[in-house]
């Protein structure tokens, strides 16, 4: 959609500035368009339309699929793209970069607010997203879970021993770093919430936060550094990558 957009200024001769005066909205919000990929509300995407003289359909195609899929997501997706290296903490699920087709299909399909048809379009993205990782130049990824993450069943225990084999074969590969926080650690920070800490190879950072509802990227230098502290103290407690990836064979194991 962004290229789409920003095809369609280059044609009218609009720029996002004018492009806002002309249907009456926040300068911000037409940039947020361009850069984010954002969905305008309906009427907005028809006001715009119009001043670019195209169709709706031109510049956002299939609108109603994917205003319900995870539009909010795409910055964080292409922050992860761009990324030198990835600290990712996940005290309930496996980060999304490490997760089988499997076992993705178990998290989206256990919530109930996706027909079949969205959690499969949900996985496939996912699998698609994991390609960073298999790419030329791929970021370090540290990835810090809590062994509950290995206890808990997701789409049962065939799902979760083909999840963890995977899991512990991932962890070989020379860009992947993986620590278990184990349960005897009792009480932590990392029990507040899952977060990812990105940073690029010119040194900029932002963080990424997840909730029930959607997630929310951060950048400003308190959070990030609130952010740095919580994953010292997630990482301080983690087994070392070696332990962690004999635990994570060892649980392998259970799942029978």
């Amino acid at each position: 959609m962004n290229d789409a957009l920003r095809m369609a200024l280059q044609r009218s001769g609009h720029t996002t500035d004018s492009l806002a005066e002309s249907i009456g909205v926040d300068p911000k919000t037409t940039d947020r368009w361009l850069r984010e990929g954002r969905i305008p509300h309906q009427a907005h995407r028809n006001a715009a339309a119009g001043a670019l003289g195209c169709v709706v359909s031109d510049i956002w195609p299939d609108t109603k699929r994917r205003s319900r899929e995870l539009v909010w997501f795409r910055p964080w997706e292409a922050i992860e793209r761009e990324a030198h290296s990835l600290r990712s903490y996940q005290p309930l699920v496996l980060p999304g970069l490490l997760q089988t087709e499997r076992y993705a299909r178990g998290i989206f399909g256990s919530a109930g607010q996706h027909t079949s048809d969205e959690v499969e379009r949900l996985v496939a993205a996912r699998m698609a997203r994991q390609s960073v990782l298999a790419a030329d130049g791929p970021p370090w990824l540290t990835a810090v879970i809590d062994e509950g993450v290995i206890r808990r069943a997701v789409g049962g225990p065939e799902v979760m021993r083909e999840q963890l084999e995977a899991l512990a074969g991932t962890a070989l590969f020379p860009h992947v770093r993986m620590h278990v926080v184990p349960l005897s650690a009792g009480a932590y920070g990392g029990l507040s919430g899952p977060f990812v800490i990105a940073s690029s190879v010119d040194n900029r950072t932002a963080g990424y936060l997840d909730n029930q509802l959607h997630g929310q990227v951060v950048a400003e230098p308190g959070d990030l550094v609130a952010l740095t502290a919580a994953w010292e103290n997630v990482r301080g407690e983690a087994l070392s990558h070696r332990q962690s990836i004999e635990l994570i064979r060892e649980v392998a194991e259970t799942w029978s």
